[in-house]
């Protein structure tokens, strides 16, 4: 668990954000207009992690901004959320030609970006949005088997989700996304929790006093 202060993860993740967006590891670099880092808070308790940036995220290097980001923000204001209490990002951080699927060489690129933004910001929660980043912590498994189910992690929990997209395109998954999001709040607590009795285990145990 990282121990610095609020002023050096902010730091640490635009420090990230400026090698992102010169970033040369795939060829995705050749095709976008600007690489998405994320943005949000720097102690984010919940941080969401989508698959790719689509068209207008590639224009503003902002994630979310298009449709699925109006959505999102309403899924948010649903579970008492603001945009700015959460970390937004994706497994890949420019966007595939196309709005195609990423590959899996491009999701390995970006993977110790991720890694690191994970580290620093140390979320209690992460919402992945979609079936690709739902892959990386719930690899074989089908979103719509596990969608809403919480898998624990050391002191966090994983909730694998709808991509907002998805129930845009589908309005029949409207409602299975909205009744996900309203157990966020849930999901927070159950993490303090998990968070709580780990930090008292490690606490050692007080010393008696002897009689003499």
């Amino acid at each position: 668990m990282t121990t610095m202060t609020a002023e050096e993860k902010e730091a640490a993740l635009a420090r990230i954000a400026e090698e992102i967006k010169v970033c040369l590891r795939c060829e995705l670099h050749k095709t976008r207009t600007k690489a998405v880092p994320g943005e949000g808070p720097a102690d984010a308790r919940i941080m969401f992690i989508g698959e790719a940036p689509g068209w207008n995220e590639d224009q503003q290097g902002r994630p979310f901004v298009g449709a699925a980001g109006k959505f999102l923000d309403e899924l948010l204001a649903s579970a008492g959320l603001h945009r700015g209490d959460v970390f937004i990002t994706n497994i890949v951080k420019s966007r595939p030609p196309g709005n195609r699927d990423p590959l899996p060489d491009e999701i390995a690129a970006c993977e110790p970006w991720l890694a690191r933004q994970i580290e620093i910001i140390d979320p209690d929660v992460i919402v992945t949005l979609g079936r690709f980043s739902m892959a990386q912590w719930f690899p074989g498994e089908r979103i719509s088997k596990i969608h809403g189910q919480p898998k624990r992690v050391g002191h966090r929990l994983f909730v694998p989700m709808y991509h907002p997209a998805a129930a845009l395109h589908q309005q029949a998954l409207k409602t299975t996304v909205l009744d996900d999001f309203s157990r966020l709040p849930k999901y927070l607590a159950e993490a303090e929790a998990l968070k709580r009795s780990e930090e008292a285990a490690d606490e050692p145990p007080p010393q008696q006093m002897g009689m003499f």
